[in-house]
């Protein structure tokens, strides 16, 4: 199971297991087109809008065992998607590497900082106490939310800090988080005109 470069940056992986099947296609230069059915809908609404926000075009096809626990299907698709994500990426030439944004949801407010830097680490802080035992939706635990985001930054092999600045809601407080890694994302994995193809590292790769 690997991920294949379709064209331009443009890839797409089937991951099978006993506990699950996923299918992520997903092209970087799209226009935030998402395609998403996960079996988990507060899932397929958080992916909805990475996809939405951070302008990448993205198609998410996954089944599992879910009347055990939702956690291996969430896992899985967020595996499949950093895998994804780091073919799509290629040498990483050209690209800006650094974005961040700060994104509000009412009283919720999460800052995002990413790194296309080929070191994965999560850095993630802030949530209210008790997020992380909240059943979001009827299937999502909060805790899930910190859980996909490690999952992502180790196989794409990218830097986040994720900050929560403030928050009440749990939805809102998820939700502020996927957007602001969609902002920044957006803003890390654009071109960058100025360095006229080369990669944006004094080591010449990333």
């Amino acid at each position: 199971m690997s991920a294949q470069l379709l064209s331009g940056r443009r890839a797409r992986m089937e991951r099978t297991t006993s506990e699950s099947s996923v299918v992520v296609e997903i092209d970087l230069d799209g226009t935030g087109a998402a395609d998403i059915s996960t079996s988990v809908p507060f899932y397929d609404h958080m992916l909805t809008a990475l996809a939405k926000h951070s302008l990448m075009d993205l198609t998410v096809r996954a089944t599992g065992d879910t009347h055990i626990d939702v956690h291996h299907t969430v896992e899985d698709v967020a595996i499949t998607i950093g895998e994804v994500l780091r073919t799509a990426l290629g040498n990483k030439a050209g690209i800006r590497r650094f974005g961040e944004a700060t994104v509000p949801l009412d009283e919720a407010l999460a800052h995002a900082v990413v790194d296309i830097s080929g070191r994965p680490y999560l850095v993630h802080a802030g949530e209210p106490a008790g997020q992380e035992y909240h059943l979001i939706g009827g299937h999502f635990t909060g805790s899930l939310t910190r859980h996909v985001f490690e999952a992502i930054t180790l196989h794409a092999q990218i830097c986040v800090h994720m900050r929560v600045l403030g928050g009440r809601d749990p939805h809102h407080v998820a939700e502020a988080q996927f957007k602001a890694l969609a902002r920044a994302l957006r803003a890390a994995l654009e071109p960058d005109a100025r360095l006229g193809g080369a990669i944006p590292s004094t080591k010449g790769a990333l």
